[in-house]
């Protein structure tokens, strides 16, 4: 499920214990997360660009009521990491060098660490181990941005701009996976 090792480096959390009802409500078949992506499925790209960038992480699938609910059990199931990525399991583009960026922008004063992409702001979000005690008692659907909007009011927040449409392309219909797919399959041919 997880391989999470307790390092100086932050730990990334994959969050997939979402239900994807946006998705079935679209018109998309089964689990969003299970649905095919240029032979694979959305949840394992998502899961290859995490173990190729390095970085321990861990996989929080247990059904929670909401995002937040996901964020502060994953976060308490890895207590003493040095920092924290959040990352939804419905970024299958992410790439690993983009989730080894926002990890170094931790590495300074900075208590949270946002990646951009042609002005659009994305995932993974970092937090520094500092954040904990407040990521861990999260609850509801908001997740953390209360969070980080507090972070970014106190000037707090690296902000990391990166050439990755991986940090803004989340799957929530199938529209969004045929577009996700064609971008892979267009990176893919460039490689």
């Amino acid at each position: 499920m997880s391989t999470a090792s307790m390092s100086s480096s932050p730990i990334v959390i994959v969050l997939a214990s979402g239900r994807g009802e946006r998705f079935t409500a679209a018109g998309g078949v089964g689990y969003k997360l299970h649905a095919p992506l240029a032979g694979s499925t959305v949840l394992e790209h998502t899961l290859a660009a995490v173990r190729a960038s390095g970085l321990p992480w861990h996989l929080e699938d247990v059904g929670h009521p909401g995002m937040g609910d996901s964020i502060a059990a994953a976060v308490r199931a890895t207590a003493d990491a040095a920092a924290w990525l959040i990352l939804p399991a419905d970024l299958p583009l992410v790439l690993p060098a983009t989730l080894q960026a926002v990890a170094r922008a931790l590495s300074g004063p900075a208590r949270a660490a946002q990646p951009h992409y042609r002005g659009g702001r994305g995932h993974p979000v970092g937090f520094a181990a500092i954040c904990g005690p407040q990521l861990a008692a999260l609850s509801g659907n908001l997740g953390a941005a209360p969070i980080l909007r507090a972070l970014r009011d106190a000037q707090q927040v690296a902000e990391v701009e990166v050439d990755d449409v991986g940090i803004v392309t989340d799957i929530d219909t199938p529209e969004e996976l045929a577009r996700a797919e064609a971008l892979l399959l267009d990176r893919l041919s460039r490689a």
